[in-house]
């Protein structure tokens, strides 16, 4: 029987052990790899309020997990979209990138008319519900059997340290093996792979496959094997947080957003996250431009009188990705393998995406181990240069110049090569899916190779595997761009259209989706807390719909 062991706990690591069981030995039922897990009883998690993509309703059907149980134990809440405030000028404007929209058939042209419109209405509205439903605060699902048409997408919130405690409990009790022990030494067969890890307790633990979830220390795929780092500082400028939660039980609200809240700041951007019993906000910022200690007093700011008590910490992290992601008989997960800001979302997705690879690619023989390596190597660093640009996209399109980060962001050299192939093809032409085929656009900018030793050579490719061009839109269009500032709407331009299948759909969701907070009360029973009366400083007013 294969052997795996997967070094270093929290989301990343329990997330590849109840993966792989699910995908691999059916649950616990058929077991064919056996699995293990060793984490260390000493070192601190970083646990934060963590948001998902829907691919994370994915690897908890593989897993075998109960929706509403899961819910329950990481104090989960919906998530439909991100909803961006102060980007494109620091003026409590905002739009939305939500998980469901209206597609157009047989042929789309919604981005073209609403270019082409007076653009009184923000053009995600006009082909999606979701961000009026998210700016209603309802939930995504009826307290009964569901009867609105097309179900809503949507992923989560939830609480991390609590969804990797669930994820263990969960996984041992289906054969997986747990280990609390700290690795001291890691011994290496004459071939170059990895034999064993030894640790505190005089134990030796040997496998076929390891997977290295240690974390940003890396301690198998970086210090034990030196695979590189590849440093993406130069087109994300954020390097920490200042992290703190804002309990229900002193001060709520008076709802629970059924969205994630990206507001931009001085020097860089604060993410509101809402679970069921607190709210996670953090200030993702550039120590190149503004001190630990001036980051702490704009975080409480925006959050109100009432945070200056919070108790704030301060993370600090390194954009980029490993050279590579499997080295050998090693594979990186989570932050061992990089870490990209997280403005959409990406990072317990990055770890499912290593899990879903290793599972699809997994070696059941020693042979196979290069083949598999490089494929898995590919996929997972185009997903890398995917999102770095569209993170990436959020910050250049700002017209912000009130302060010296964001006028720092939008200068060219600040903008990847892919990115700007992709913005002049796109003053050309609206974004369509056949754009994603490969990146050779008009002009060759984005054909630049990866010139790292021992690295794959090829340029890579953004396949569109996580954001389409739809995404793209959402973005653009948000930010009132097209590759370009967009010239104002000419004074004959026809009313910007709202499909009346949406005008439809938010009349029944005034009537047929309960508030997000009763939801969570009435299905899985989440306490209800008493509103201050008070909203932070840095929640953007709602705005009236015109339709």
């Amino acid at each position: 029987m294969r052997r795996v062991l997967i070094v270093g706990g929290g989301s990343a690591g329990w997330m590849t052990a109840a993966y792989l069981n699910g995908a691999l030995n059916d649950r616990g039922n058929a077991p064919t790899v056996k699995i293990s897990l060793i984490e260390s009883p000493d070192i601190p998690r970083i646990s934060v309020g963590e948001a998902t993509v829907p691919s994370i309703q994915h690897v908890l059907s593989v897993a075998g997990l109960d929706e509403t149980e899961f819910m329950k134990a990481a104090d989960a809440t919906f998530k439909q979209s991100i909803r961006y405030q102060n980007w494109l000028h620091n003026d409590q404007s905002f739009y939305h990138h939500p998980f469901s929209r209206y597609r157009i058939q047989p042929i789309d042209r919604t981005g073209r008319a609403w270019l082409n419109s007076d653009r009184s209405v923000p053009f995600m509205e006009t082909v999606s519900a979701q961000p009026v439903i998210c700016d209603m605060a309802r939930a995504p699902k009826m307290l009964g059997r569901w009867d609105m048409g097309a179900p809503l997408a949507y992923a989560y919130h939830m609480n991390a340290q609590k969804f990797a405690d669930y994820l263990r409990d969960f996984s041992t009790a289906r054969g997986v093996s747990h280990y609390l022990e700290n690795v001291t030494d890691v011994e290496m067969r004459e071939n170059g792979l990895i034999k064993s890890v030894r640790t505190d307790r005089g134990n030796v633990h040997e496998a076929d496959i390891f997977v290295d979830c240690t974390g940003f220390r890396a301690r198998l795929i970086g210090e034990t094997l030196g695979v590189g780092y590849e440093d993406y500082s130069q087109w994300l400028m954020c390097d920490q947080a200042v992290v703190g939660r804002i309990p229900y039980d002193e001060f709520y609200p008076g709802l629970i957003r059924p969205y994630t809240t990206a507001t931009a700041l001085s020097s860089g951007w604060a993410w509101d996250i809402p679970m069921q019993d607190q709210r996670s906000v953090g200030y993702v910022h550039s120590s190149h431009f503004i001190s630990a200690e001036e980051a702490e007093r704009e975080w409480r700011a925006y959050e109100g009188p009432h945070a200056k008590d919070i108790e704030t910490r301060l993370i600090k992290f390194h954009v980029g990705q490993r050279q590579k992601a499997w080295q050998g008989n090693c594979l990186a997960i989570g932050l061992a393998g990089g870490f990209i800001e997280p403005l959409e979302s990406t990072g317990l997705y990055l770890s499912d995406l290593g899990a879903v690879m290793l599972a699809e690619h997994f070696p059941y023989t020693d042979d196979m181990l290069e083949a598999m390596a490089f494929r898995v190597n590919r996929v997972i660093s185009n997903r890398y240069f995917e999102i770095l640009d569209f993170i990436n996209m959020h910050y250049c399109l700002s017209r912000r110049t009130d302060t010296a980060f964001w006028q720092e962001v939008q200068k060219p050299e600040r903008i990847t090569d892919r990115l700007k192939a992709k913005f002049e093809y796109w003053k050309l032409k609206p974004p369509s899916a056949s754009d994603f085929q490969d990146q050779s656009f008009p002009g060759g900018a984005g054909q630049i190779d990866r010139v790292v030793p021992g690295c794959d050579p090829r340029s890579p490719v953004d396949t569109a595997g996580l954001w389409n061009h739809e995404s793209y839109e959402a973005i653009m269009y948000g930010m009132h761009f097209c590759g370009e500032p967009l010239a104002p709407p000419s004074p004959d331009a026809p009313k910007t259209r709202v499909m009346p299948a949406i005008i439809e759909r938010l009349r029944a969701a005034q009537v047929k989706l309960p508030p997000h907070d009763m939801w969570l009360q009435r299905a899985l029973g989440a306490p209800s807390f008493t509103s201050a009366g008070y909203e932070p400083p840095g929640w953007a007013p709602g705005r009236a719909r015109p339709y």
